[in-house]
């Protein structure tokens, strides 16, 4: 029996969803997952948020995207006051 998910008109196969097994995004999202569950435990806080939803990956391949993005690591906590989902 083929149990390949299609489209809804059945004719196209549909990829699957969620990171790829054995991939950074697949290990970033059991430890988001597992540290989320042990954070919501402690707090008595079941299915509060902790991550933020989406988080931007990257491979640094050569010496000016190390420098872009080093430069965005140091300057971005600057843009903090103006995020309006900063509490503070």
């Amino acid at each position: 029996m083929d149990v390949t998910k299609t489209n809804r008109q059945g004719d196209q196969p549909v990829a699957p969803t969620g990171p790829k097994p054995k991939s950074i995004g697949s290990l970033i999202a059991g430890y988001k997952s597992t540290t989320t569950k042990q954070i919501n435990l402690l707090n008595n806080s079941p299915g509060n948020p902790v991550w933020h939803r989406n988080y931007y990956e990257h491979i640094i391949r050569n010496d000016t995207s190390y420098e872009k993005i080093s430069e965005y690591i140091m300057n971005n906590p600057l843009n903090w006051q103006k995020d309006e989902y900063n509490r503070k």
